[in-house]
C-alpha cells in the first residue's frame, strides 16, 4: 500500500518570501534613486515640474524630487556665456579658426546717407531666468529670435547715421546702445536673457566701391593728424606769448607803481619842505642854498668859490698842490 502522505517538490530557498521581498525594495530603491535623485553643476540651475507645471529653481548640488515622473528636473546652463556671430560662420576650429565671411543676408545694411555697408559682429549673452527661457519661448525659435533682436537692433542704429561714422568715430556708441536696446527688447519678449557684450568686428564698404572708401579714410586720417599738429604747435606758442605778455605787463605796472610812488615822495617832500618855508622862510631858504651847493659840489675836487661882488681879489692857484702834482709826474 503506497503512502499518501508523501511531499511534493521542495521549493528553492531563493524563492523565499523574504528573499523575494528583499528584491522588491533592492529594485524600488534603484528606481527611486535613479528617478528622484539628480545632481546640477556649478554653472547651471535646475527648473523642477510637477506634472508639467512649474515647481521651482534650484541650485547647484545634489537634490531629490518626487520620482516615477511625477517630478521632472531640466538643468539650465545660467553661468555660461553664449555667442553668436552675424555676417561670418566659424568653418574650422582649433589652432587655425578659419571663417566664412561677408554673409549679405546679415551683414549688408544701409547707412543714414544712403551707402551700402557691410558690418560684422558679434554677441556675447547669458541666461538670468531659468524659468523664462524654458516656458515662455519656444524651444526651436529662442536662439533666431535673439537673432532677429540683434539684426534689428544694429540695422536700426548704422541707419541712423553716416558711412564715414559707422567705420569711424561711432563704433563704440552702436556697441553701447546695441547692448541697452537688445536687453530692451529681449526683456520685454521675456525670453529670460541678457544681453553682456556687443562687438562690432569688420565694418567695410561693398567691394566695389571699398578704395575709393579707403583713400576717403587715408584723407580723414591726414587730416586729424594735420589738425593735432597745428593744436600741438598752438599749445607750444600760445601759452610762451601769454608768459611773455603777462612778464611784460608786470613789468609796465612795477614801473608805473615806482614812478607813482616817487611822485608821492616829492610831493610829500615838497609840502614838508613848504611848511617849513612858511614858518621861517629866510632860514628855510637858506638852508636850502646850502643844500642845494652841497649835492653839486660834493664830488668835485679843487674847486675854488669866489664872491662874485668882490672887488681888487687876485685868484691864486694853489701852489703846494700843483707842486705836489708835478713831483709825482717825475
Amino acid at each position: 500500500m503506497e503512502n499518501s502522505n508523501a511531499s511534493g517538490p521542495k521549493r528553492p530557498k531563493w524563492l523565499s518570501l523574504p528573499v523575494i521581498v528583499t528584491a522588491i525594495v533592492i529594485v524600488l530603491a534603484i528606481i527611486i534613486a535613479a528617478t528622484g535623485l539628480f545632481v546640477v553643476d556649478q554653472t547651471e540651475d535646475a527648473v523642477i515640474t510637477r506634472f508639467g507645471k512649474y515647481r521651482m529653481t534650484v541650485g547647484p548640488g545634489l537634490h531629490f524630487k518626487i520620482p516615477f515622473g511625477i517630478d521632472n528636473s531640466y538643468n539650465v546652463p545660467t553661468k555660461t556665456v553664449r555667442t553668436e556671430q552675424f555676417g561670418f560662420r566659424p568653418v574650422r576650429g582649433g589652432v587655425h579658426n578659419s571663417y566664412q565671411n561677408n554673409l549679405r543676408n546679415e551683414s549688408t545694411m544701409l547707412t543714414g546717407d544712403l551707402n551700402i555697408v557691410d558690418v560684422e559682429w558679434i554677441i556675447q549673452y547669458r541666461i538670468v531666468d531659468p524659468k523664462a527661457w524654458l516656458f515662455n519661448v519656444q524651444e526651436d525659435v529662442r536662439i533666431s529670435t535673439i537673432r532677429d533682436v540683434s539684426q534689428a537692433v544694429i540695422n536700426s542704429l548704422v541707419g541712423d547715421r553716416a558711412i564715414l561714422d559707422v567705420i569711424g568715430p561711432e563704433r563704440t556708441a552702436i556697441e553701447n546702445q546695441g547692448t541697452l536696446l537688445m536687453n530692451d527688447q529681449l526683456k520685454e519678449f521675456g525670453i529670460g536673457v541678457t544681453i553682456i557684450n556687443v562687438q562690432l568686428q569688420n565694418i567695410v564698404p561693398p567691394e566695389g566701391v571699398q578704395a575709393a572708401f579707403e583713400d576717403v579714410n587715408k584723407a580723414i586720417q591726414d587730416m586729424n593728424r594735420l589738425i593735432n599738429e597745428g593744436k600741438e604747435a598752438y599749445n607750444a606758442e600760445i601759452p610762451r606769448a601769454s608768459g611773455e605778455a603777462e612778464k611784460q605787463i608786470q613789468i609796465a605796472q612795477g614801473y608805473a607803481s615806482e614812478r607813482v610812488n616817487r611822485a608821492k615822495g616829492d610831493v610829500a617832500r615838497f609840502n614838508d619842505v613848504y611848511a617849513e618855508y612858511r614858518k621861517a622862510p629866510d632860514v628855510t631858504r637858506r638852508r636850502l642854498y646850502l643844500e642845494t651847493i652841497e649835492t653839486l659840489f660834493t664830488t668835485e675836487q679843487g674847486t675854488t668859490l669866489v664872491d662874485k661882488k668882490l672887488d681888487n681879489f687876485l685868484p691864486l692857484k694853489n701852489l703846494e698842490n700843483a707842486g705836489t702834482a708835478v713831483r709825482g709826474g717825475n
